[in-house]
């Protein structure tokens, strides 16, 4: 079996077998497969499609291209959830450590950021000392002693993954949906959930850009798990702007330590409250979603979230005096207010191109290498639907380069849309399937 025909089989649109699959997976982790040709398949199938077949073949492959995770003598079961990639998406890092204080426990295999949206784990290590860099060992030990964990995909589970996953960022493959759910699917199978929520955006700032392909995605998602014995629910969430105010790692992390502590913006806590309840109830820990998100109120509201955080942190080494005093984690030296052009009601602040224009700034990765700044990225100051003066404030953008300051700008400008009439506020989640 040669590589060179399995790219010519699916450019050609060609079903692959299962041996081309595993073939692929295997000698691709050896070693034995370069990147340009691994990039050529990935093309491929990004305009040729795969089969369900083909997408579960190759989850399967991927998620057992190494060692996976049983954890039932840690925790009967073990609950996760994956955005499938968003601009302002710092979920994880309040839904996990809340639904861990409500004794379920939650174990994470989390990514880096993909071309405009941002990364769990780039987030998590704008904090101090914090290391996702965690073996089997201590990723149980840690779920057993604290509840909660978020890891980085390590050469041990789902290698391929952690392979493709940067391939396909640099190469322009990131949008293929057999691709995305092999990816998100193997990691949440390798690192041994039984409950698996699915955060599935949707919208212009998402690679699932109308609520077919999301649904799609979804299903295809769900299907996968449930042949393979998980529990499974997809939550189709907004992604035409930017969840919350906040874009870029440190200032994503201020948000989501002001949102347990009872603050916030008012999107964000409602999405958390929604795709923290339904992992309650995938988990049955709960018998409604309602009841779930009731539960989740509770626990932000007594602190109990709060202190499973500093836990959580601490465990993986970061440093509490940055949580505890967040205004010390890295800040910009540029931060400059962009102003409303008209007065009116925001039409429009367009998620891709404010998630474009902090990865210019230095909040994300254009090639495989690059180095994120932690301290920069973009607030807005406004939601669409609200009301806003001419000169007004609508964001403030935060750089530590005049030059990249100045890429940004024109983004920034063709992102945001005033309106002279009344703007419907956009809804926080389009639909929930199981």
């Amino acid at each position: 079996m040669r590589m060179i025909d399995i790219i010519i089989h699916k450019r050609d649109r060609e079903t692959l077998s299962k041996e081309e699959i595993e073939f692929f997976i295997n000698r691709y982790v050896a070693g034995d497969i370069p990147d340009y040709q691994a990039a050529a398949l990935c093309m491929a199938i990004y305009f040729q499609n795969m089969t369900h077949r083909e997408t579960t073949d190759l989850t399967h492959a991927m998620a057992f291209s190494g060692e996976t995770l049983d954890l039932h003598d840690v925790a009967p079961f073990v609950v996760d959830k994956h955005s499938s990639g968003g601009v302002g998406d710092k979920t994880t890092l309040v839904v996990a450590p809340v639904v861990a204080a409500l004794g379920q426990p939650v174990g994470k295999m989390s990514g880096r950021g993909l071309s405009f949206t941002g990364g769990t784990l780039d987030k998590l290590e704008s904090i101090p000392g914090f290391s996702s860099e965690l073996d089997i060992d201590q990723f149980r030990h840690q779920l057993a002693t604290v509840g909660v964990v978020v890891a980085g995909q390590t050469h041990d589970l789902a290698p391929a993954d952690g392979k493709l996953y940067a391939l396909r960022d640099v190469t322009g493959t990131v949008p293929a949906i057999p691709l995305i759910a092999s990816s998100i699917m193997s990691k949440k199978i390798a690192a041994g959930a039984d409950g698996i929520v699915l955060d599935v955006k949707v919208g212009e700032g998402a690679f699932m850009t109308n609520l077919t392909m999301a649904g799609e995605l979804s299903s295809l998602m769900i299907a996968i798990g449930k042949r393979l014995g998980r529990n499974m629910v997809a939550i189709l969430s907004d992604m035409n702007q930017p969840l919350g105010f906040a874009i870029g790692n440190a200032l994503e992390v201020k948000e989501a330590i002001a949102t347990l502590h009872g603050g916030g913006p008012a999107d964000f806590r409602e999405h958390v409250e929604i795709i923290a309840a339904h992992m309650l109830l995938v988990s049955g820990q709960t018998t409604s979603a309602e009841e779930g998100r009731r539960l989740v109120r509770q626990a932000i509201a007594d602190g109990s979230g709060w202190a499973k955080f500093r836990q959580f942190i601490a465990a993986q080494g970061g440093d509490l005096d940055y949580v505890d005093r967040p205004a010390q984690l890295p800040v910009a030296s540029i931060q400059e207010p962009f102003p409303a052009p008209a007065t009116g009601f925001i039409k429009r602040i367009a998620a891709k191109e404010i998630g474009i224009a902090s990865t210019i700034l230095g909040g994300g990765r254009e090639e495989m290498d690059d180095i994120i700044d932690p301290a920069v990225g973009i607030v807005l100051h406004h939601k669409v639907g609200d009301p806003v003066q001419a000169g007004e404030p609508l964001l403030t953008i935060h750089a530590n380069d005049r030059g990249k300051l100045a890429q940004a700008r024109p983004l920034i400008a063709a992102a945001c849309t005033i309106s002279p009439q009344p703007v419907e506020p956009l809804p926080v989640i389009y639909d929930v399937l199981r």
